[in-house]
């Protein structure tokens, strides 16, 4: 492993990247379908397009890569991996792996400093977040911002903790992963005994300190407290709807209505087996999920949370694959495929935006679900 490379477990989410891809050519909108010439068998309307320029996009779970090969860290670019980046429509992506164990702090630390100087080497095309002004000028420049983000709370040995975080350049945060910690419990566990009193402390030294809380792989009962404790609006940044996927890793009515009466926002994922128990596993399937947040508490708290990186997870070999999966309790129930049908590719943000298109949201709704309500999150709980 390269020293400048955080030092990560591989019991944690890091896959190996399977997909080659091709250099894109430049954008083209033709009349009434537009396509990127690199592939010219997806075209779009000039609405979808018109749109996704438009709207400030924040992908609210987007990992730069999900590639345990750190030594990219160290390479220039790819002319194709620049190119996919620029034709992906994405405006800010939130960059978190699941961190946690006995030296947490340690592999945080490294893994902030690590990806902030991977994109400080690639200024051209990415440009590292404090405040949404930085997500502004990156829509304006034509750059991607980077939220840095983890996801796991097992770094905060202190309240005081969160602030050096900060000052490392942490904006996100989620208090649990899938497993008990000291602030509260996962979504697959057994038992779950809520927030603690530790756990109390450190919600509200991130409001203090500005960063967003974050439970997207909570406990049913430590995302509620969480919801309740927080004196600002928290985020599921990725997650799904149980009432119609069944999956212990979506989210309940119950929360989703917490979360709505307090301002918060719930980013929906591509996760095959978050989506659907059934197949086939659309667009169409996620766009269900984007269509019950908002009728359940209002169009204003939903948004996009892919959980995949530009190519997705079913871009990996099978090899790669069952590696991934044996690190996960069985209850996450994995199926042959990963990813929803036509999300494993770069452009997926045009296809869920002709997905809205279908079901009749209108402009002002569609560039609020791609980021506005996102947007005015951060803005309001950012220092």
């Amino acid at each position: 492993m390269m020293t400048d490379a955080p030092d990560i477990r591989p019991d944690r989410r890091r896959l190996l990247q399977g997909a080659a891809v091709a250099i894109a050519a430049p954008f083209l909108n033709l009349g009434n379908h537009a396509l990127f010439a690199a592939t010219p068998t997806r075209t779009y309307s000039t609405r979808a397009v018109d749109l996704v320029k438009k709207a400030t996009v924040i992908d609210m779970l987007a990992p730069i890569t999900i590639s345990d090969d750190l030594s990219i860290l160290a390479k220039p670019i790819s002319d194709a991996w620049r190119a996919d980046f620029k034709r992906s429509g994405v405006t800010a992506m939130h960059n978190a792996v699941g961190i946690g164990g006995p030296h947490a702090a340690e592999e945080v630390a490294s893994f902030i400093a690590a990806w902030s100087g991977f994109c400080g080497r690639n200024t051209d095309l990415f440009s590292l977040v404090g405040t949404v002004a930085d997500i502004d000028r990156a829509k304006r420049d034509g750059k991607i911002a980077v939220i840095m983000g983890v996801q796991d709370s097992d770094h905060f040995l202190k309240p005081d903790d969160v602030k050096n975080f900060y000052l490392m350049g942490q904006r996100v945060s989620q208090l649990t992963y899938n497993s008990q910690n000291l602030i509260g419990s996962g979504s697959t566990d057994r038992v779950d005994g809520g927030i603690s009193e530790f756990g109390a402390s450190i919600v509200k030294a991130m409001n203090d300190t500005g960063m967003l809380v974050d439970v997207s792989h909570s406990g049913d009962r430590t995302t509620l407290d969480a919801v309740a404790l927080s004196a600002k609006p928290i985020a599921f940044t990725h997650s799904n709807c149980r009432s119609i996927s069944g999956h212990v890793r979506a989210k309940t009515d119950e929360a989703i209505k917490a979360l709505g009466a307090r301002g918060g926002v719930m980013g929906i994922t591509n996760v095959r087996m978050f989506v659907t128990s059934q197949e086939p596993t659309t667009i169409d399937n996620v766009i269900d999920h984007i269509d019950h947040v908002a009728k359940l508490i209002g169009v204003d708290h939903v948004g996009i949370g892919s959980d995949q990186d530009l190519y997705g997870y079913d871009n990996l070999s099978a090899a790669q694959t069952k590696a991934l999966q044996a690190n996960y309790n069985g209850k996450y129930g994995f199926r042959a495929k990963s990813d929803a049908d036509d999300t494993s590719h770069p452009q997926r943000i045009y296809d869920i935006t002709e997905g809205l298109i279908r079901r009749g949201y209108s402009d002002a709704n569609i560039t609020a679900i791609l980021g506005g309500n996102f947007h005015r999150l951060l803005a309001g709980t950012w220092i």
